[in-house]
């Protein structure tokens, strides 16, 4: 087994808080997971929690090389590479999830919610935008709803695992300038509980989430692709949902994620609902396929 190999967690794309490749037509399920499988591999390099910082590095500097073809053999990389030159798309989404992989070996704090939105910018953007490609949607169209989408997402994240991200790695995604604004300081986090002063960041940060959700709104009905579609409806309702929990929810002593059944209902109403859209609004339907 490569030392990259043995950096694996044992998670899968079943294991995520939102679907991947669910609903996904079979001709582009592949490429979805080469990707996902590429930047899970990635990803567990940087969490590492006993990896020396440059060994991290240098280990990420392998995988960028290996898929763009010019070092070793890494099998993930090597999926990857061969589903993008099927399709002739370039490898810039990969690489631009290495840059985040990277800062977060080597950047621990944010200073205020643009320095957070640039980080989403490199952590959490190009994987919607690599769907996309993938599905071939346009990008005028599709890329600002997706983005303001998956900055939500991975601050949802960042929000549910606030305690852990500080206890295992020392990482603190919420900005500092918000904390501050809150008298609430990243040591808080190792509470049992949030402080009411960690809580007013926390509920500040799930509402400015869910104005990103907002802009993202429109996003389903501007998709061609039906299947698509009804997976971003799904990620969508569920993004909502875990926020509005979030405004009320402690993640230091409460589960904030989903249970499995809520999971499934909630994903549900939202693909169904973006179904409905298209087939009782004539308006909706031709204006995800307009040019």
């Amino acid at each position: 087994m490569s030392d990259i190999a043995a950096t694996a967690s044992g998670k899968g794309h079943k294991d995520e808080n939102f679907p991947v490749a669910s609903l996904f037509a079979p001709r582009h399920r592949a490429a979805v997971l080469a990707f996902y499988d590429f930047v899970r591999a990635a990803d567990d390099i940087s969490d590492h929690a006993t990896l020396p910082g440059d060994q991290k590095i240098a280990m990420l500097d392998r995988m960028e090389a290996a898929l763009l073809g010019s070092g070793e053999d890494i099998p993930v990389a090597s999926r990857l590479r061969a589903e993008l030159a099927e399709r002739g798309l370039e490898p810039r989404h990969a690489q631009d999830l290495l840059i985040a992989f990277r800062r977060d070996v080597t950047q621990l704090r944010y200073r205020d919610w643009d320095d957070l939105i640039d980080y989403c910018r490199y952590s959490a953007m190009p994987v919607g935008r690599f769907v996309l490609d993938v599905h071939g949607e346009d990008r005028a169209r599709t890329w600002g709803p997706n983005d303001a989408l998956c900055a939500a997402l991975q601050i949802i994240n960042h929000l549910q695992d606030c305690a852990k991200d500080y206890r295992n790695l020392d990482r603190v995604y919420l900005p500092q300038d918000i904390l501050a604004a809150n008298g609430a300081g990243v040591e808080m986090l190792a509470a049992e509980r949030a402080s009411p002063q960690l809580a007013a960041t926390l509920r500040a940060l799930a509402e400015r989430t869910q104005e990103l959700l907002k802009e993202s709104a429109p996003f389903a009905d501007l998709i061609a692709d039906t299947r698509l579609a009804m997976e971003v409806g799904a990620i969508q309702r569920l993004a909502e949902t875990l926020t509005a929990r979030l405004r009320v929810a402690d993640p230091l002593s409460e589960k904030v994620h989903a249970s499995k059944r809520q999971y499934l209902l909630t994903a549900l109403a939202g693909a169904g609902t973006t179904l409905l859209r298209r087939l009782v609004s004539p308006r909706v339907a031709a204006a995800s396929v307009a040019p």
